[in-house]
């Protein structure tokens, strides 16, 4: 079969749960990672075809997808950030608000004295797609990654193999935490942040794939991680260190609130290209 041909079959078969330009992308993703053919390829030789077991490999994907198994769980592998990082579904998928956290902190080291060596924690770190670009990006930096999911740590060890970075794993549940026992300059977190209110907003292909343990939390307690982390902050930033945290579009003020009330300074929150109140970066 040409493969011009199923990428139309293809696209049709997606269509009452992608719309096209989505399952359109799905299939060049594919295309290129088990074929080694980019679009370009495809459109200067309209004759490609799929050999019989090709075409058997395609459909099963393609019955994967109408599942809505995630196709980066599929591929085993997403990009971050100009980065690959391997991913399963120990691990979330790393979004592109997470690339605009990631983006602010390396911004503002650059303008930092350079030849200080600071170092990092990333509280959660799943499959390390923060803790990792941020010590591919700032050379002066010592990354640390702490989660509570031993699965999730072996995928970011591999990941940081991968794109070989040197990260130092912890294993831990931050709640339970009295005392992180060093000193840092800058904590990040992207912890658990959707209530169980919010969950019919949530794509069937993430709700049923990706760990819960990751995305939620009870509706009367939503900052519950915040809280603890920020309490941790206050005992284990040096002076003037840095907090930064990913956040529920929903709840800036409140976020904003409790920081205030812990006597955080220099509070800023920002907006993630969708326009949404998603990060908050905070002083101690």
């Amino acid at each position: 079969m040409k493969i011009k041909d199923y990428r139309t079959n293809f696209i049709q078969e997606l269509s009452s749960i992608y719309d096209s330009g989505e399952a359109e992308g799905f299939f060049y993703l594919i295309l290129e990672e088990r074929h080694q053919l980019k679009r370009i390829d495809l459109a200067l030789n309209i004759d490609l075809i799929f050999s019989e077991v090709e075409l058997g490999t395609w459909n099963l994907i393609l019955e994967q997808l109408q599942h809505e198994i995630p196709v980066q769980y599929l591929l085993g592998k997403t990009s971050f950030y100009g980065l690959e990082f391997l991913v399963n579904p120990s691990v979330l998928i790393p979004r592109p608000e997470t690339e605009e956290l990631v983006e602010w902190i390396i911004k503002s080291q650059k303008m930092e004295d350079g030849s200080q060596k600071i170092k990092i924690l990333d509280i959660g770190t799943g499959s390390g797609c923060i803790a990792i670009s941020l010590a591919k990006n700032i050379p002066n930096a010592q990354v640390f990654a702490l989660d509570i999911s031993v699965k999730a740590l072996a995928t970011a060890k591999k990941n940081a193999e991968l794109n070989t970075v040197r990260i130092t794993f912890l294993h831990q549940n931050i709640l339970e935490a009295e005392d992180l026992e060093q000193e840092f300059d800058i904590i990040v977190s992207n912890p658990p942040y959707v209530r169980n209110l919010e969950k019919q907003e949530i794509r069937k292909n993430v709700l049923d794939n990706e760990p819960h343990l990751a995305l939620f939390v009870e509706d009367n307690d939503a900052l519950i991680f915040y809280k603890k982390i920020a309490e941790l902050a206050l005992k284990n930033l040096s002076e003037n260190g840095q907090l930064y945290f990913e956040i529920n579009q929903y709840l800036g003020k409140e976020t904003i609130d409790l920081l205030e009330k812990m006597n955080f300074k220099n509070i800023e929150l920002r907006k993630d290209i969708y326009g949404n109140d998603r990060m908050i970066r905070c002083e101690t």
